[in-house]
């Protein structure tokens, strides 16, 4: 896709599309699991109150992008050329990633802060340094191999204050996180107009509040367990748990951020060390089932911060799985229960233009007799 075609596209999607329907997802959740074969396997999920219309986007090296500068037009910031060739998942049709995996195997997602997430105040003289809040993973996802280099480089450029409709004239409210084929993870946040990158050792990331803060509640649930309790005995008399699950008896079920970074965390934590790589990417389809919200579970009026300005019933609209090893990445969209894969090592890395795949396929079933 040439700078032209590029412009065009991100323009008529910020003037129109995004005048609509908010960009991100509200109630995301993303985690790391980590096969015994040395491979990583990242999942999480995109709850929205309004369709996004996902596209499977692929992008090829080479490819000139456009860094949509202070005045919120693409051009007047960092313009780049992209490294790696990157799969991953868009929103509105817009050549933007909220979602994605790149050739090196570095993957991650954009989820929703609209609590805490504030930009850097960038002087119309250093527009060219910076980019948009939106563009911040598909800068990443293109040009880096690990979070090593990520966390150099962003403290090296500005994500600037520009302007979405969607918000009410603000920017997009969101953080991201990000995993290596080495299995490091970090956060990335702007917190009070300033940049906040923190190491991830738990691999969990979901909304607000401040990532810190997530850190800090874990301590809350040290009484949890994946081990079954034994009984309490009072006086000589024994009590027994009603059934298996005592562990984790505690473990918040609601749709919160910090419930479902906490449950997050124990179900991750908790799955067996000797699973290998696939068996990893198997059991995320089963910890992403705990946070698959069902229709009308969440009603968000437009008043609501995480309603976008618009509200509606927010419901989960897409999955992903994405083995970093195998460079795999898998989407089940919230219209039917199929797996569709995509496969990174078959891709031309060196094709001309962006490409986006409509995923919207009809439900199938595999018959026994």
């Amino acid at each position: 896709m040439n700078c032209t075609l590029f412009k065009r596209l991100l323009v008529a999607s910020i003037a129109t599309s995004l005048s609509f329907t908010p960009l991100m997802g509200n109630a995301c959740t993303s985690f790391l699991l980590k096969g015994s074969d040395s491979g990583f396997v990242y999942g999480r999920t995109m709850e929205f109150g309004l369709p996004l219309k996902s596209q499977l986007t692929v992008i090829p090296k080479n490819t000139s992008m456009l860094g949509v500068g202070v005045d919120s037009k693409p051009g007047s910031g960092l313009n780049w050329v992209t490294k790696y060739a990157v799969a991953g998942m868009n929103g509105l049709g817009m050549p933007v990633l909220v979602d994605g995996m790149n050739e090196k195997g570095l993957v991650g997602g954009l989820l929703n802060a609209p609590n805490t997430a504030v930009y850097q105040a960038v002087a119309p003289a250093d527009s060219a340094n910076s980019i948009a809040s939106i563009q911040m993973l598909i800068y990443a996802l293109t040009s880096f191999a690990t979070v090593d280099e990520v966390k150099a480089a962003f403290t090296n450029i500005k994500v600037n204050r520009s302007i979405i409709p969607a918000y009410n004239n603000q920017s997009a409210p969101v953080r991201m996180t990000l995993h290596d084929a080495k299995g490091k993870s970090i956060v990335v946040e702007y917190l009070k107009g300033e940049l906040v990158i923190t190491d991830n050792p738990t691999g969990v990331m979901t909304n607000d509040p401040a990532f810190r803060d997530q850190l800090n509640n874990i301590g809350n649930y040290a009484n949890l367990s994946n081990v079954e309790r034994n009984a309490l005995v009072i006086n000589g008399a024994s009590y027994q748990p009603p059934s298996s699950g005592s562990g984790l008896h505690g473990l918040p079920g609601d749709y919160l951020s910090p419930s479902r970074f906490i449950r997050a965390l124990f179900l991750t934590k908790s799955v067996p060390a000797s699973y290998s790589t696939a068996q990893q990417t198997n059991t995320a389809w089963h910890i992403l089932g705990s946070f698959d919200i069902p229709p009308g579970a969440i009603s968000l009026p437009a008043t609501n911060a995480y309603g976008g300005g618009a509200g509606g019933i927010e419901i989960t609209e897409w999955s992903v799985v994405a083995d970093n090893k195998n460079l795999m990445y898998y989407i089940k969209m919230f219209e039917t229960t199929n797996v569709l894969s995509f496969d990174l090592k078959k891709m031309d890395p060196n094709a001309k233009g962006i490409q986006f795949y409509d995923l919207n396929k009809p439900q199938s079933y595999i018959a026994i007799n």
